[in-house]
């Protein structure tokens, strides 16, 4: 499986995406570009807005929206979202009751980003919370956060329509962040109370939920090259979530320098995965309208084969955020439909593509020309665990956007044939009895076509529209 979508977290009162005007018209429209994941945001302060009391009503909103995409056929990932810990700290995302920071002063306050580095009571709040340090009824400040995770994953325990729980968006590691701040990363702190804190947390899930997968994330300066240290977590239904921004475009505007910390980001992530067995996603990555960043970074991923979710679907007022909304989204204002001026048009130019989604194989590569909009997928009917191949007439699908093709292409396809009605936005390919590899290529057509090298099997002559 492999994911294409966008970010949809709310990070202002009442912190869910509904009451930002985010509905079933925005659900259409990212089925219609081909997209299959949106990154929900869910926040500890709503989640728990008083200690060890749980605000339901609030996930009953969460559950509404999941739902909601689920009718378009797009799976939601449950993201504890927070920026810079707290409200007090020009963040979000934590609540109230458990900041500590020792009664040092919440200055100066210089903007995201730099309040990490500047304000030493944002780190210290950090501390205590990595310490675990009993907060109130003298109950651990992690403890707390695991329990409300807890709470969260029995809500959604067996819904079909969440790929996962992401375990805390973006790590700031505390007053230690100038060991991280390095290219082989801060071994002391990952291997420590960061292991720790996973620990706890997947623990705590896993009483609620034995099967839904559980993705975490890095310490938070190995979106900019810094590699992690985090061992194995003992888990065998995880995944790393990894973010993907270039720093010195972020500060200064260049974007010269990206592709070179953008591919060691991708090199570390990797590795990583390939050392634990764990899943691979990246769920942040854009939030800039320029092209010497986005391009490279959707080209970057489709040669390496990873699925990925941008930022953002919207700007939503974002009080958290390097750029104007207008820079991040790519609608402008979810309240209104998603059509016409309220698109970002050359933002969503980048990243909407034909993708495989489904693939009854092992993948071997894809890639899109934007130029002449071909795009070609090979990959063999070999199980990914080596041991024996997909039968004849297994289904693969991939995703042909409108947006791209106007309903109007030519498909070729070797080892296989197409099982798709012409011009879909969803083309299925069934395998050819005997095939190991199928490989697919879609150019623009005039009138649409499709050729294969086998006849299609019966049972695949008419097969079900969005059939899984």
């Amino acid at each position: 499986v492999v994911m294409h979508g966008i970010n949809m977290v709310y990070k202002l009162p009442p912190y869910y995406p509904q009451a930002i005007g985010f509905g079933a018209d925005d659900a259409a429209f990212l089925k219609r570009i081909g997209f299959n994941s949106v990154r929900v945001g869910v926040l500890w302060q709503a989640v728990e807005p008083r200690p060890g009391v749980y605000d339901d009503a609030y996930l009953s909103h969460i559950a509404s929206t999941v739902r909601t995409l689920s009718r378009f056929g797009i799976v939601s990932l449950l993201d504890f979202h927070q920026d810079q810990y707290n409200q007090r700290f020009q963040g979000e995302g934590f609540p109230d009751w458990s900041v500590q920071d020792d009664g040092l002063p919440a200055q100066p306050q210089l903007g995201f980003g730099a309040d990490y580095v500047g304000m030493p009571a944002l780190s210290r709040a950090y501390d205590h919370f990595w310490a675990n340090s009993p907060g109130p009824g003298g109950v651990g400040l992690q403890d707390r956060y695991a329990a409300a995770w807890q709470h969260v994953a029995a809500r959604f325990a067996g819904d079909r329509n969440v790929m996962g729980y992401e375990l805390m968006n973006e790590p700031w590691p505390g007053t230690i962040w100038s060991s991280c701040a390095q290219t082989q990363g801060c071994p002391t702190f990952d291997t420590g109370p960061f292991a720790d804190f996973y620990h706890r947390v997947i623990a705590a899930v896993r009483r609620a939920d034995r099967h839904q997968l559980i993705w975490y994330e890095p310490q938070v300066l190995f979106n900019y090259g810094s590699n992690t240290n985090l061992p194995p977590l003992g888990d065998r239904r995880l995944g790393f979530a990894f973010h993907n921004y270039c720093l010195q475009h972020d500060e200064g505007g260049q974007s010269s320098t990206c592709p070179t910390f953008d591919d060691l980001v991708f090199k570390n992530a990797l590795a990583h995965v390939a050392a634990t067995g764990d899943g691979l996603l990246e769920t942040e990555f854009g939030a800039t309208t320029d092209p010497q960043v986005l391009g490279p970074a959707v080209q970057r991923a489709d040669q390496n084969m990873v699925s990925w979710v941008e930022w953002a679907y919207c700007g939503c007022r974002d009080p958290t955020t390097s750029g104007p909304g207008a820079q991040q989204a790519i609608v402008f204002d979810p309240a209104k439909p998603p059509r016409g001026s309220n698109l970002n048009l050359p933002t969503l130019g980048f990243l909407v593509e034909p993708y495989p989604q489904l693939v009854s194989g092992t993948p071997t590569s894809w890639g899109f020309d934007r130029t002449t909009r071909k795009f070609s997928f090979k990959y063999s009917t070999a199980r990914a665990s080596g041991r024996r191949r997909f039968k004849a007439g297994s289904l693969t699908e991939v995703a042909t956007p409108a947006m791209v093709y106007h309903g109007h292409y030519a498909v070729r396809v070797s080892g296989g044939a197409v099982a798709s009605r012409r011009g879909a936005a969803l083309l299925v390919v069934a395998s050819c009895p005997r095939a190991r590899s199928v490989t697919v290529t879609v150019t623009p057509a005039r009138r649409s076509r499709r050729q294969g090298s086998c006849r299609l099997p019966a049972a695949h002559a008419t097969p079900r529209p969005g059939s899984r």
